[in-house]
């Protein structure tokens, strides 16, 4: 079926030609690969040449049958007509068949959002007589403070830490870099983590330069900030599903109500376009309101 060639083609495309991180390779190989399993399954012998909208309707079919979320089914047929634009790029194929193809209406979900109540509650839950508490303390104030991807805060090089300017830079999506601003109380917190416990560490070889480590001496990571803010969410009784991500959101819904501006916001998180920063205008209607009084020239 010749897939393999195709699928190698287009990895090294997203990599040279839209400079995407690892992960983000992987995802779109695997829904490719999803493809095939469904090609195998049910025994066609087909190029990516081969492919009809008819077939692709099958596989969308076959996926839902399989279980898989409205979520999980418009990702994968993303990562389908990914592919398939490279096929046309190549001039592989001349149609597309993936144009008319529809993937699955989604609600916009919002994930939870912590009050500064929640945040303050959180951080003081950790325990500071711990050796790795203050690395947990310095690892929450700085990814709230500056709205960080669990990536981008497991990757934070100290040679990115600009702390007499206010900024750190950030290693974000595509390996694309940003400066973001970090508040006084983060840089606080990892000034006493670098000078009272990680320099007691004995550090690993070529993780010198990473500025949160494990007790081995080895960067953090990023299943280890999942497990460290489920366990503190859970030692105060907070109901809230949350992960490293509702640090972000939180970091941004609170800037949008405190009067920031949403380029601004959308240049701090990294977001190549505005729309998606405006997921974190979920304000309640109160404050809508309020802001409408307050700046409508006919209020």
């Amino acid at each position: 079926m010749n897939w393999k060639v195709y699928i190698q083609g287009f990895k090294s495309f997203l990599a040279l030609e839209k400079s995407l991180s690892g992960n983000s390779i992987e995802a779109y190989l695997h829904d490719v690969e999803k493809l095939v399993q469904f090609l195998e399954f049910k025994k066609y012998d087909f190029s990516p040449k081969d492919i009809e909208l008819k077939h692709l309707q099958e596989f969308l079919k076959w996926i839902n049958e399989l279980g898989m979320s409205a979520t999980s089914q418009a990702r994968i047929i993303s990562g389908i007509k990914g592919f398939y634009k490279y096929l046309l790029l190549e001039n592989i194929l001349n149609n597309d068949p993936t144009a008319l193809l529809e993937a699955p209406r989604l609600g916009r979900k919002l994930p939870d959002t912590l009050s500064t109540d929640d945040i303050n509650k959180i951080i003081d839950a950790i325990d500071l007589s711990l050796p790795e508490g203050q690395r947990n303390k310095a690892m929450l104030e700085t990814i709230y403070s500056c709205g960080l991807r669990v990536s981008e805060l497991v990757n934070l090089k100290i040679s990115n830490l600009f702390f007499n300017d206010g900024f750190i830079k950030v290693i974000g999506k595509g390996d694309k870099e940003r400066l973001v601003p970090i508040g006084t109380v983060a840089i606080k917190q990892i000034n006493i983590y670098r000078d009272e416990i990680r320099c007691h560490l004995a550090i690993k070889k070529d993780q010198e330069n990473f500025l949160f480590l494990n007790r081995r001496g080895a960067k953090l990571s990023r299943v280890m900030v999942f497990t460290i803010i489920k366990q503190l969410a859970f030692k105060i009784g907070l109901k809230k599903h949350i992960s490293p991500h509702t640090f972000r959101h939180s970091f941004a819904t609170h800037l949008i109500e405190g009067g920031a501006d949403l380029r601004a916001v959308q240049e701090m998180l990294g977001h190549e376009s505005i729309t998606t920063t405006e997921i974190y205008t979920h304000l309640d209607r109160d404050f809508l309101r309020q802001a409408i009084i307050q700046f409508h020239p006919r209020s």
